[in-house]
């Protein structure tokens, strides 16, 4: 079976494609030499050679705030219009059988919440979050035209060799002794293993759907932090009370957005976020991994 890989160079693919490869005829479409259609969805319709069987969607823009309206046209330009000319592509060689396409948990827009499920209106208000939602709203159209098996997932924070974003950064914090855990680390995050999204694929196929996908376990950021001080034999971060972080994220608020704490980090380290995966679970047979028994850090 034929898999065309888009993003395979990225974080996500750098993880999954040698278990893609296992069992798929796998072609990649990126930006580095080293894909097989090496280009900028963004700006140009890929010239593709032959018709896919499916096509695992995983490029977009993510983990930056936008400083002006260039920065934020950019999440636009990558996540919705990149996608579009991806299906312009599709249509010149023939639609795939299957499409899968990574979403995100903040097309809901919740800053906190337990046990978040697929039925939550979608409310996210940043360009990452919007362009994504809109994304998602074009391929449902496409694919209803074109008789394409969609498949939408939303993965929570990814777990991995070496993770992006904020799960990045607590590893590079505590690595360099410059991170302190809040009122000790008792907020819980939704978590997903990277490969997971691999084990997904062939279950995606045939199914179609709207999925959150994470760990069953939802562990706190205590855990976390314990798992990764365990990797680099180092010793748990200070945790320091919640009305000394809440000071320090009040003076962090008046230096910008750069600034090791302000208000906005603070809610994400103190605050519970959580998604359901139940729904994955039931209609897809899915398995997930545990995270806490299988994150490796390197």
């Amino acid at each position: 079976m034929k898999l065309l890989f888009i993003g395979a160079s990225g974080f996500l693919g750098n993880n999954i494609y040698p278990l893609l490869e296992r069992k798929y005829e796998v072609t990649t479409v990126g930006l580095t030499p080293q894909d097989n259609y090496s280009v900028n969805i963004a700006k140009e319709i890929p010239e593709l050679h032959e018709r896919y069987n499916v096509v695992l969607h995983a490029a977009g823009k993510a983990h930056s705030i936008p400083k002006s309206e260039a920065e934020k046209q950019e999440f636009f330009d990558v996540n919705l219009q990149g996608t579009k000319n991806l299906c312009t592509a599709l249509e010149k060689k023939g639609v795939p059988q299957a499409f899968i396409f990574i979403s995100t948990v903040a097309v809901y827009g919740c800053d906190f919440g337990e046990c978040i499920t697929e039925e939550q209106s979608l409310r996210g208000v940043t360009p990452y979050a919007v362009s994504k939602r809109l994304a998602e709203e074009y391929l449902q159209e496409w694919c209803l035209e074109h008789d394409v098996v969609l498949s939408i997932i939303r993965p929570s924070l990814i777990a991995g060799t070496n993770p992006p974003g904020n799960l990045g950064a607590m590893i590079n914090g505590i690595r360099r002794g410059r991170y302190f855990s809040i009122a000790g680390g008792k907020a819980r995050k939704s978590v997903l293993m990277v490969q997971d999204i691999a084990n997904l694929v062939p279950l995606l196929i045939e199914k179609g759907g709207i999925y959150n996908v994470c760990d069953s376990y939802q562990p706190t950021f205590r855990e976390l932090e314990t798992l990764i001080c365990e990797q680099m034999n180092k010793s748990l971060p200070l945790s320091i009370p919640y009305w000394l972080a809440k000071c320090m994220a009040l003076i962090g608020d008046c230096f910008g957005k750069k600034v090791p704490i302000n208000s906005l980090k603070l809610n994400k380290l103190t605050r519970t976020l959580t998604f359901s995966n139940e729904k994955a679970i039931r209609e897809l047979g899915w398995k997930p991994m545990s995270v806490l028994e299988h994150f490796k850090i390197r």
